[in-house]
């Protein structure tokens, strides 16, 4: 199990977020983003899994300690609105790679739903992180071009998704492919959350062979 740490002030309050430490001390390092929830327990569990399977793990707090229960999709939008994604993911963000040890360690990022949006504008504007894995979220282009994603990118999405659309995904994938980008993209047939246990979208089948995709693209990007 992890605990609770303190990543630093921004913007006049401390950021936290949960930490989930591997046996090694030295392993690479994964921050975990938040879906559209909060850092409620399956975002743990991820940070968790990571820890398990040999890498330092932290998922900083966004919402600055609140949670959004599931059926409140509601409020959930409202807070995901109200996040300035650029200040987050440039403040909060950057202090949990930090926090893991980049740029000397290597560090991913990896996101589900609000957190896909930040994996890739991550990918363009941190220099902390070695590799992203996003999960059915992207930001729009005004936020985040994808030609200018500069670290290998892996993404998961959903083709009956109807927030993250198929058409958004190929969007993803033109501008990727454009700029020469270094990537993979995975689409499932299922819906948006398809890798959370907690909601009626969950299919652990996809959602293990999506895991295990994404151990394979650490594996191969911050231990290769």
């Amino acid at each position: 199990m992890g605990r609770i740490i303190e990543l630093g002030l921004a913007g006049g309050r401390m950021q936290k977020g949960y930490l989930a430490e591997a046996k090694d001390g030295a392993a690479p390092g994964i921050v975990v983003i938040q879906e559209w929830w909060g850092v409620q327990g399956q975002i743990r569990g991820i940070c968790d899994h990571y820890a398990a399977a040999g890498y330092n793990s932290i998922g900083p707090d966004l919402y600055g300690g609140r949670t959004v229960p599931y059926h409140d999709s509601a409020t959930a939008a409202a807070e995901m609105d109200a996040l300035d994604f650029r200040a987050a993911t440039e403040g909060i963000v950057r202090a949990a790679a930090r926090f893991l040890g980049a740029p000397q360690r290597r560090v991913g990022i990896t996101g589900y739903c609000l957190g896909g949006i930040v994996s890739v504008l991550a990918a363009i504007r941190l220099e902390e992180f070695a590799a992203s894995v996003c999960y059915y979220g992207l930001p729009p282009a005004d936020l985040a071009d994808p030609r200018y994603v500069r670290i290998p990118l892996q993404g998961h999405f959903a083709n009956a998704d109807t927030w993250c659309r198929p058409e958004h995904v190929d969007a993803l994938e033109a501008g990727l492919n454009s700029a020469g980008c270094d990537f993979e993209i995975y689409r499932y047939d299922a819906g948006h959350g398809f890798c959370n246990e907690d909601v009626a979208q969950y299919r652990p089948d996809l959602a293990a062979l999506a895991w295990q995709r994404s151990l394979d693209y650490w594996q191969r990007y911050l231990r290769g």
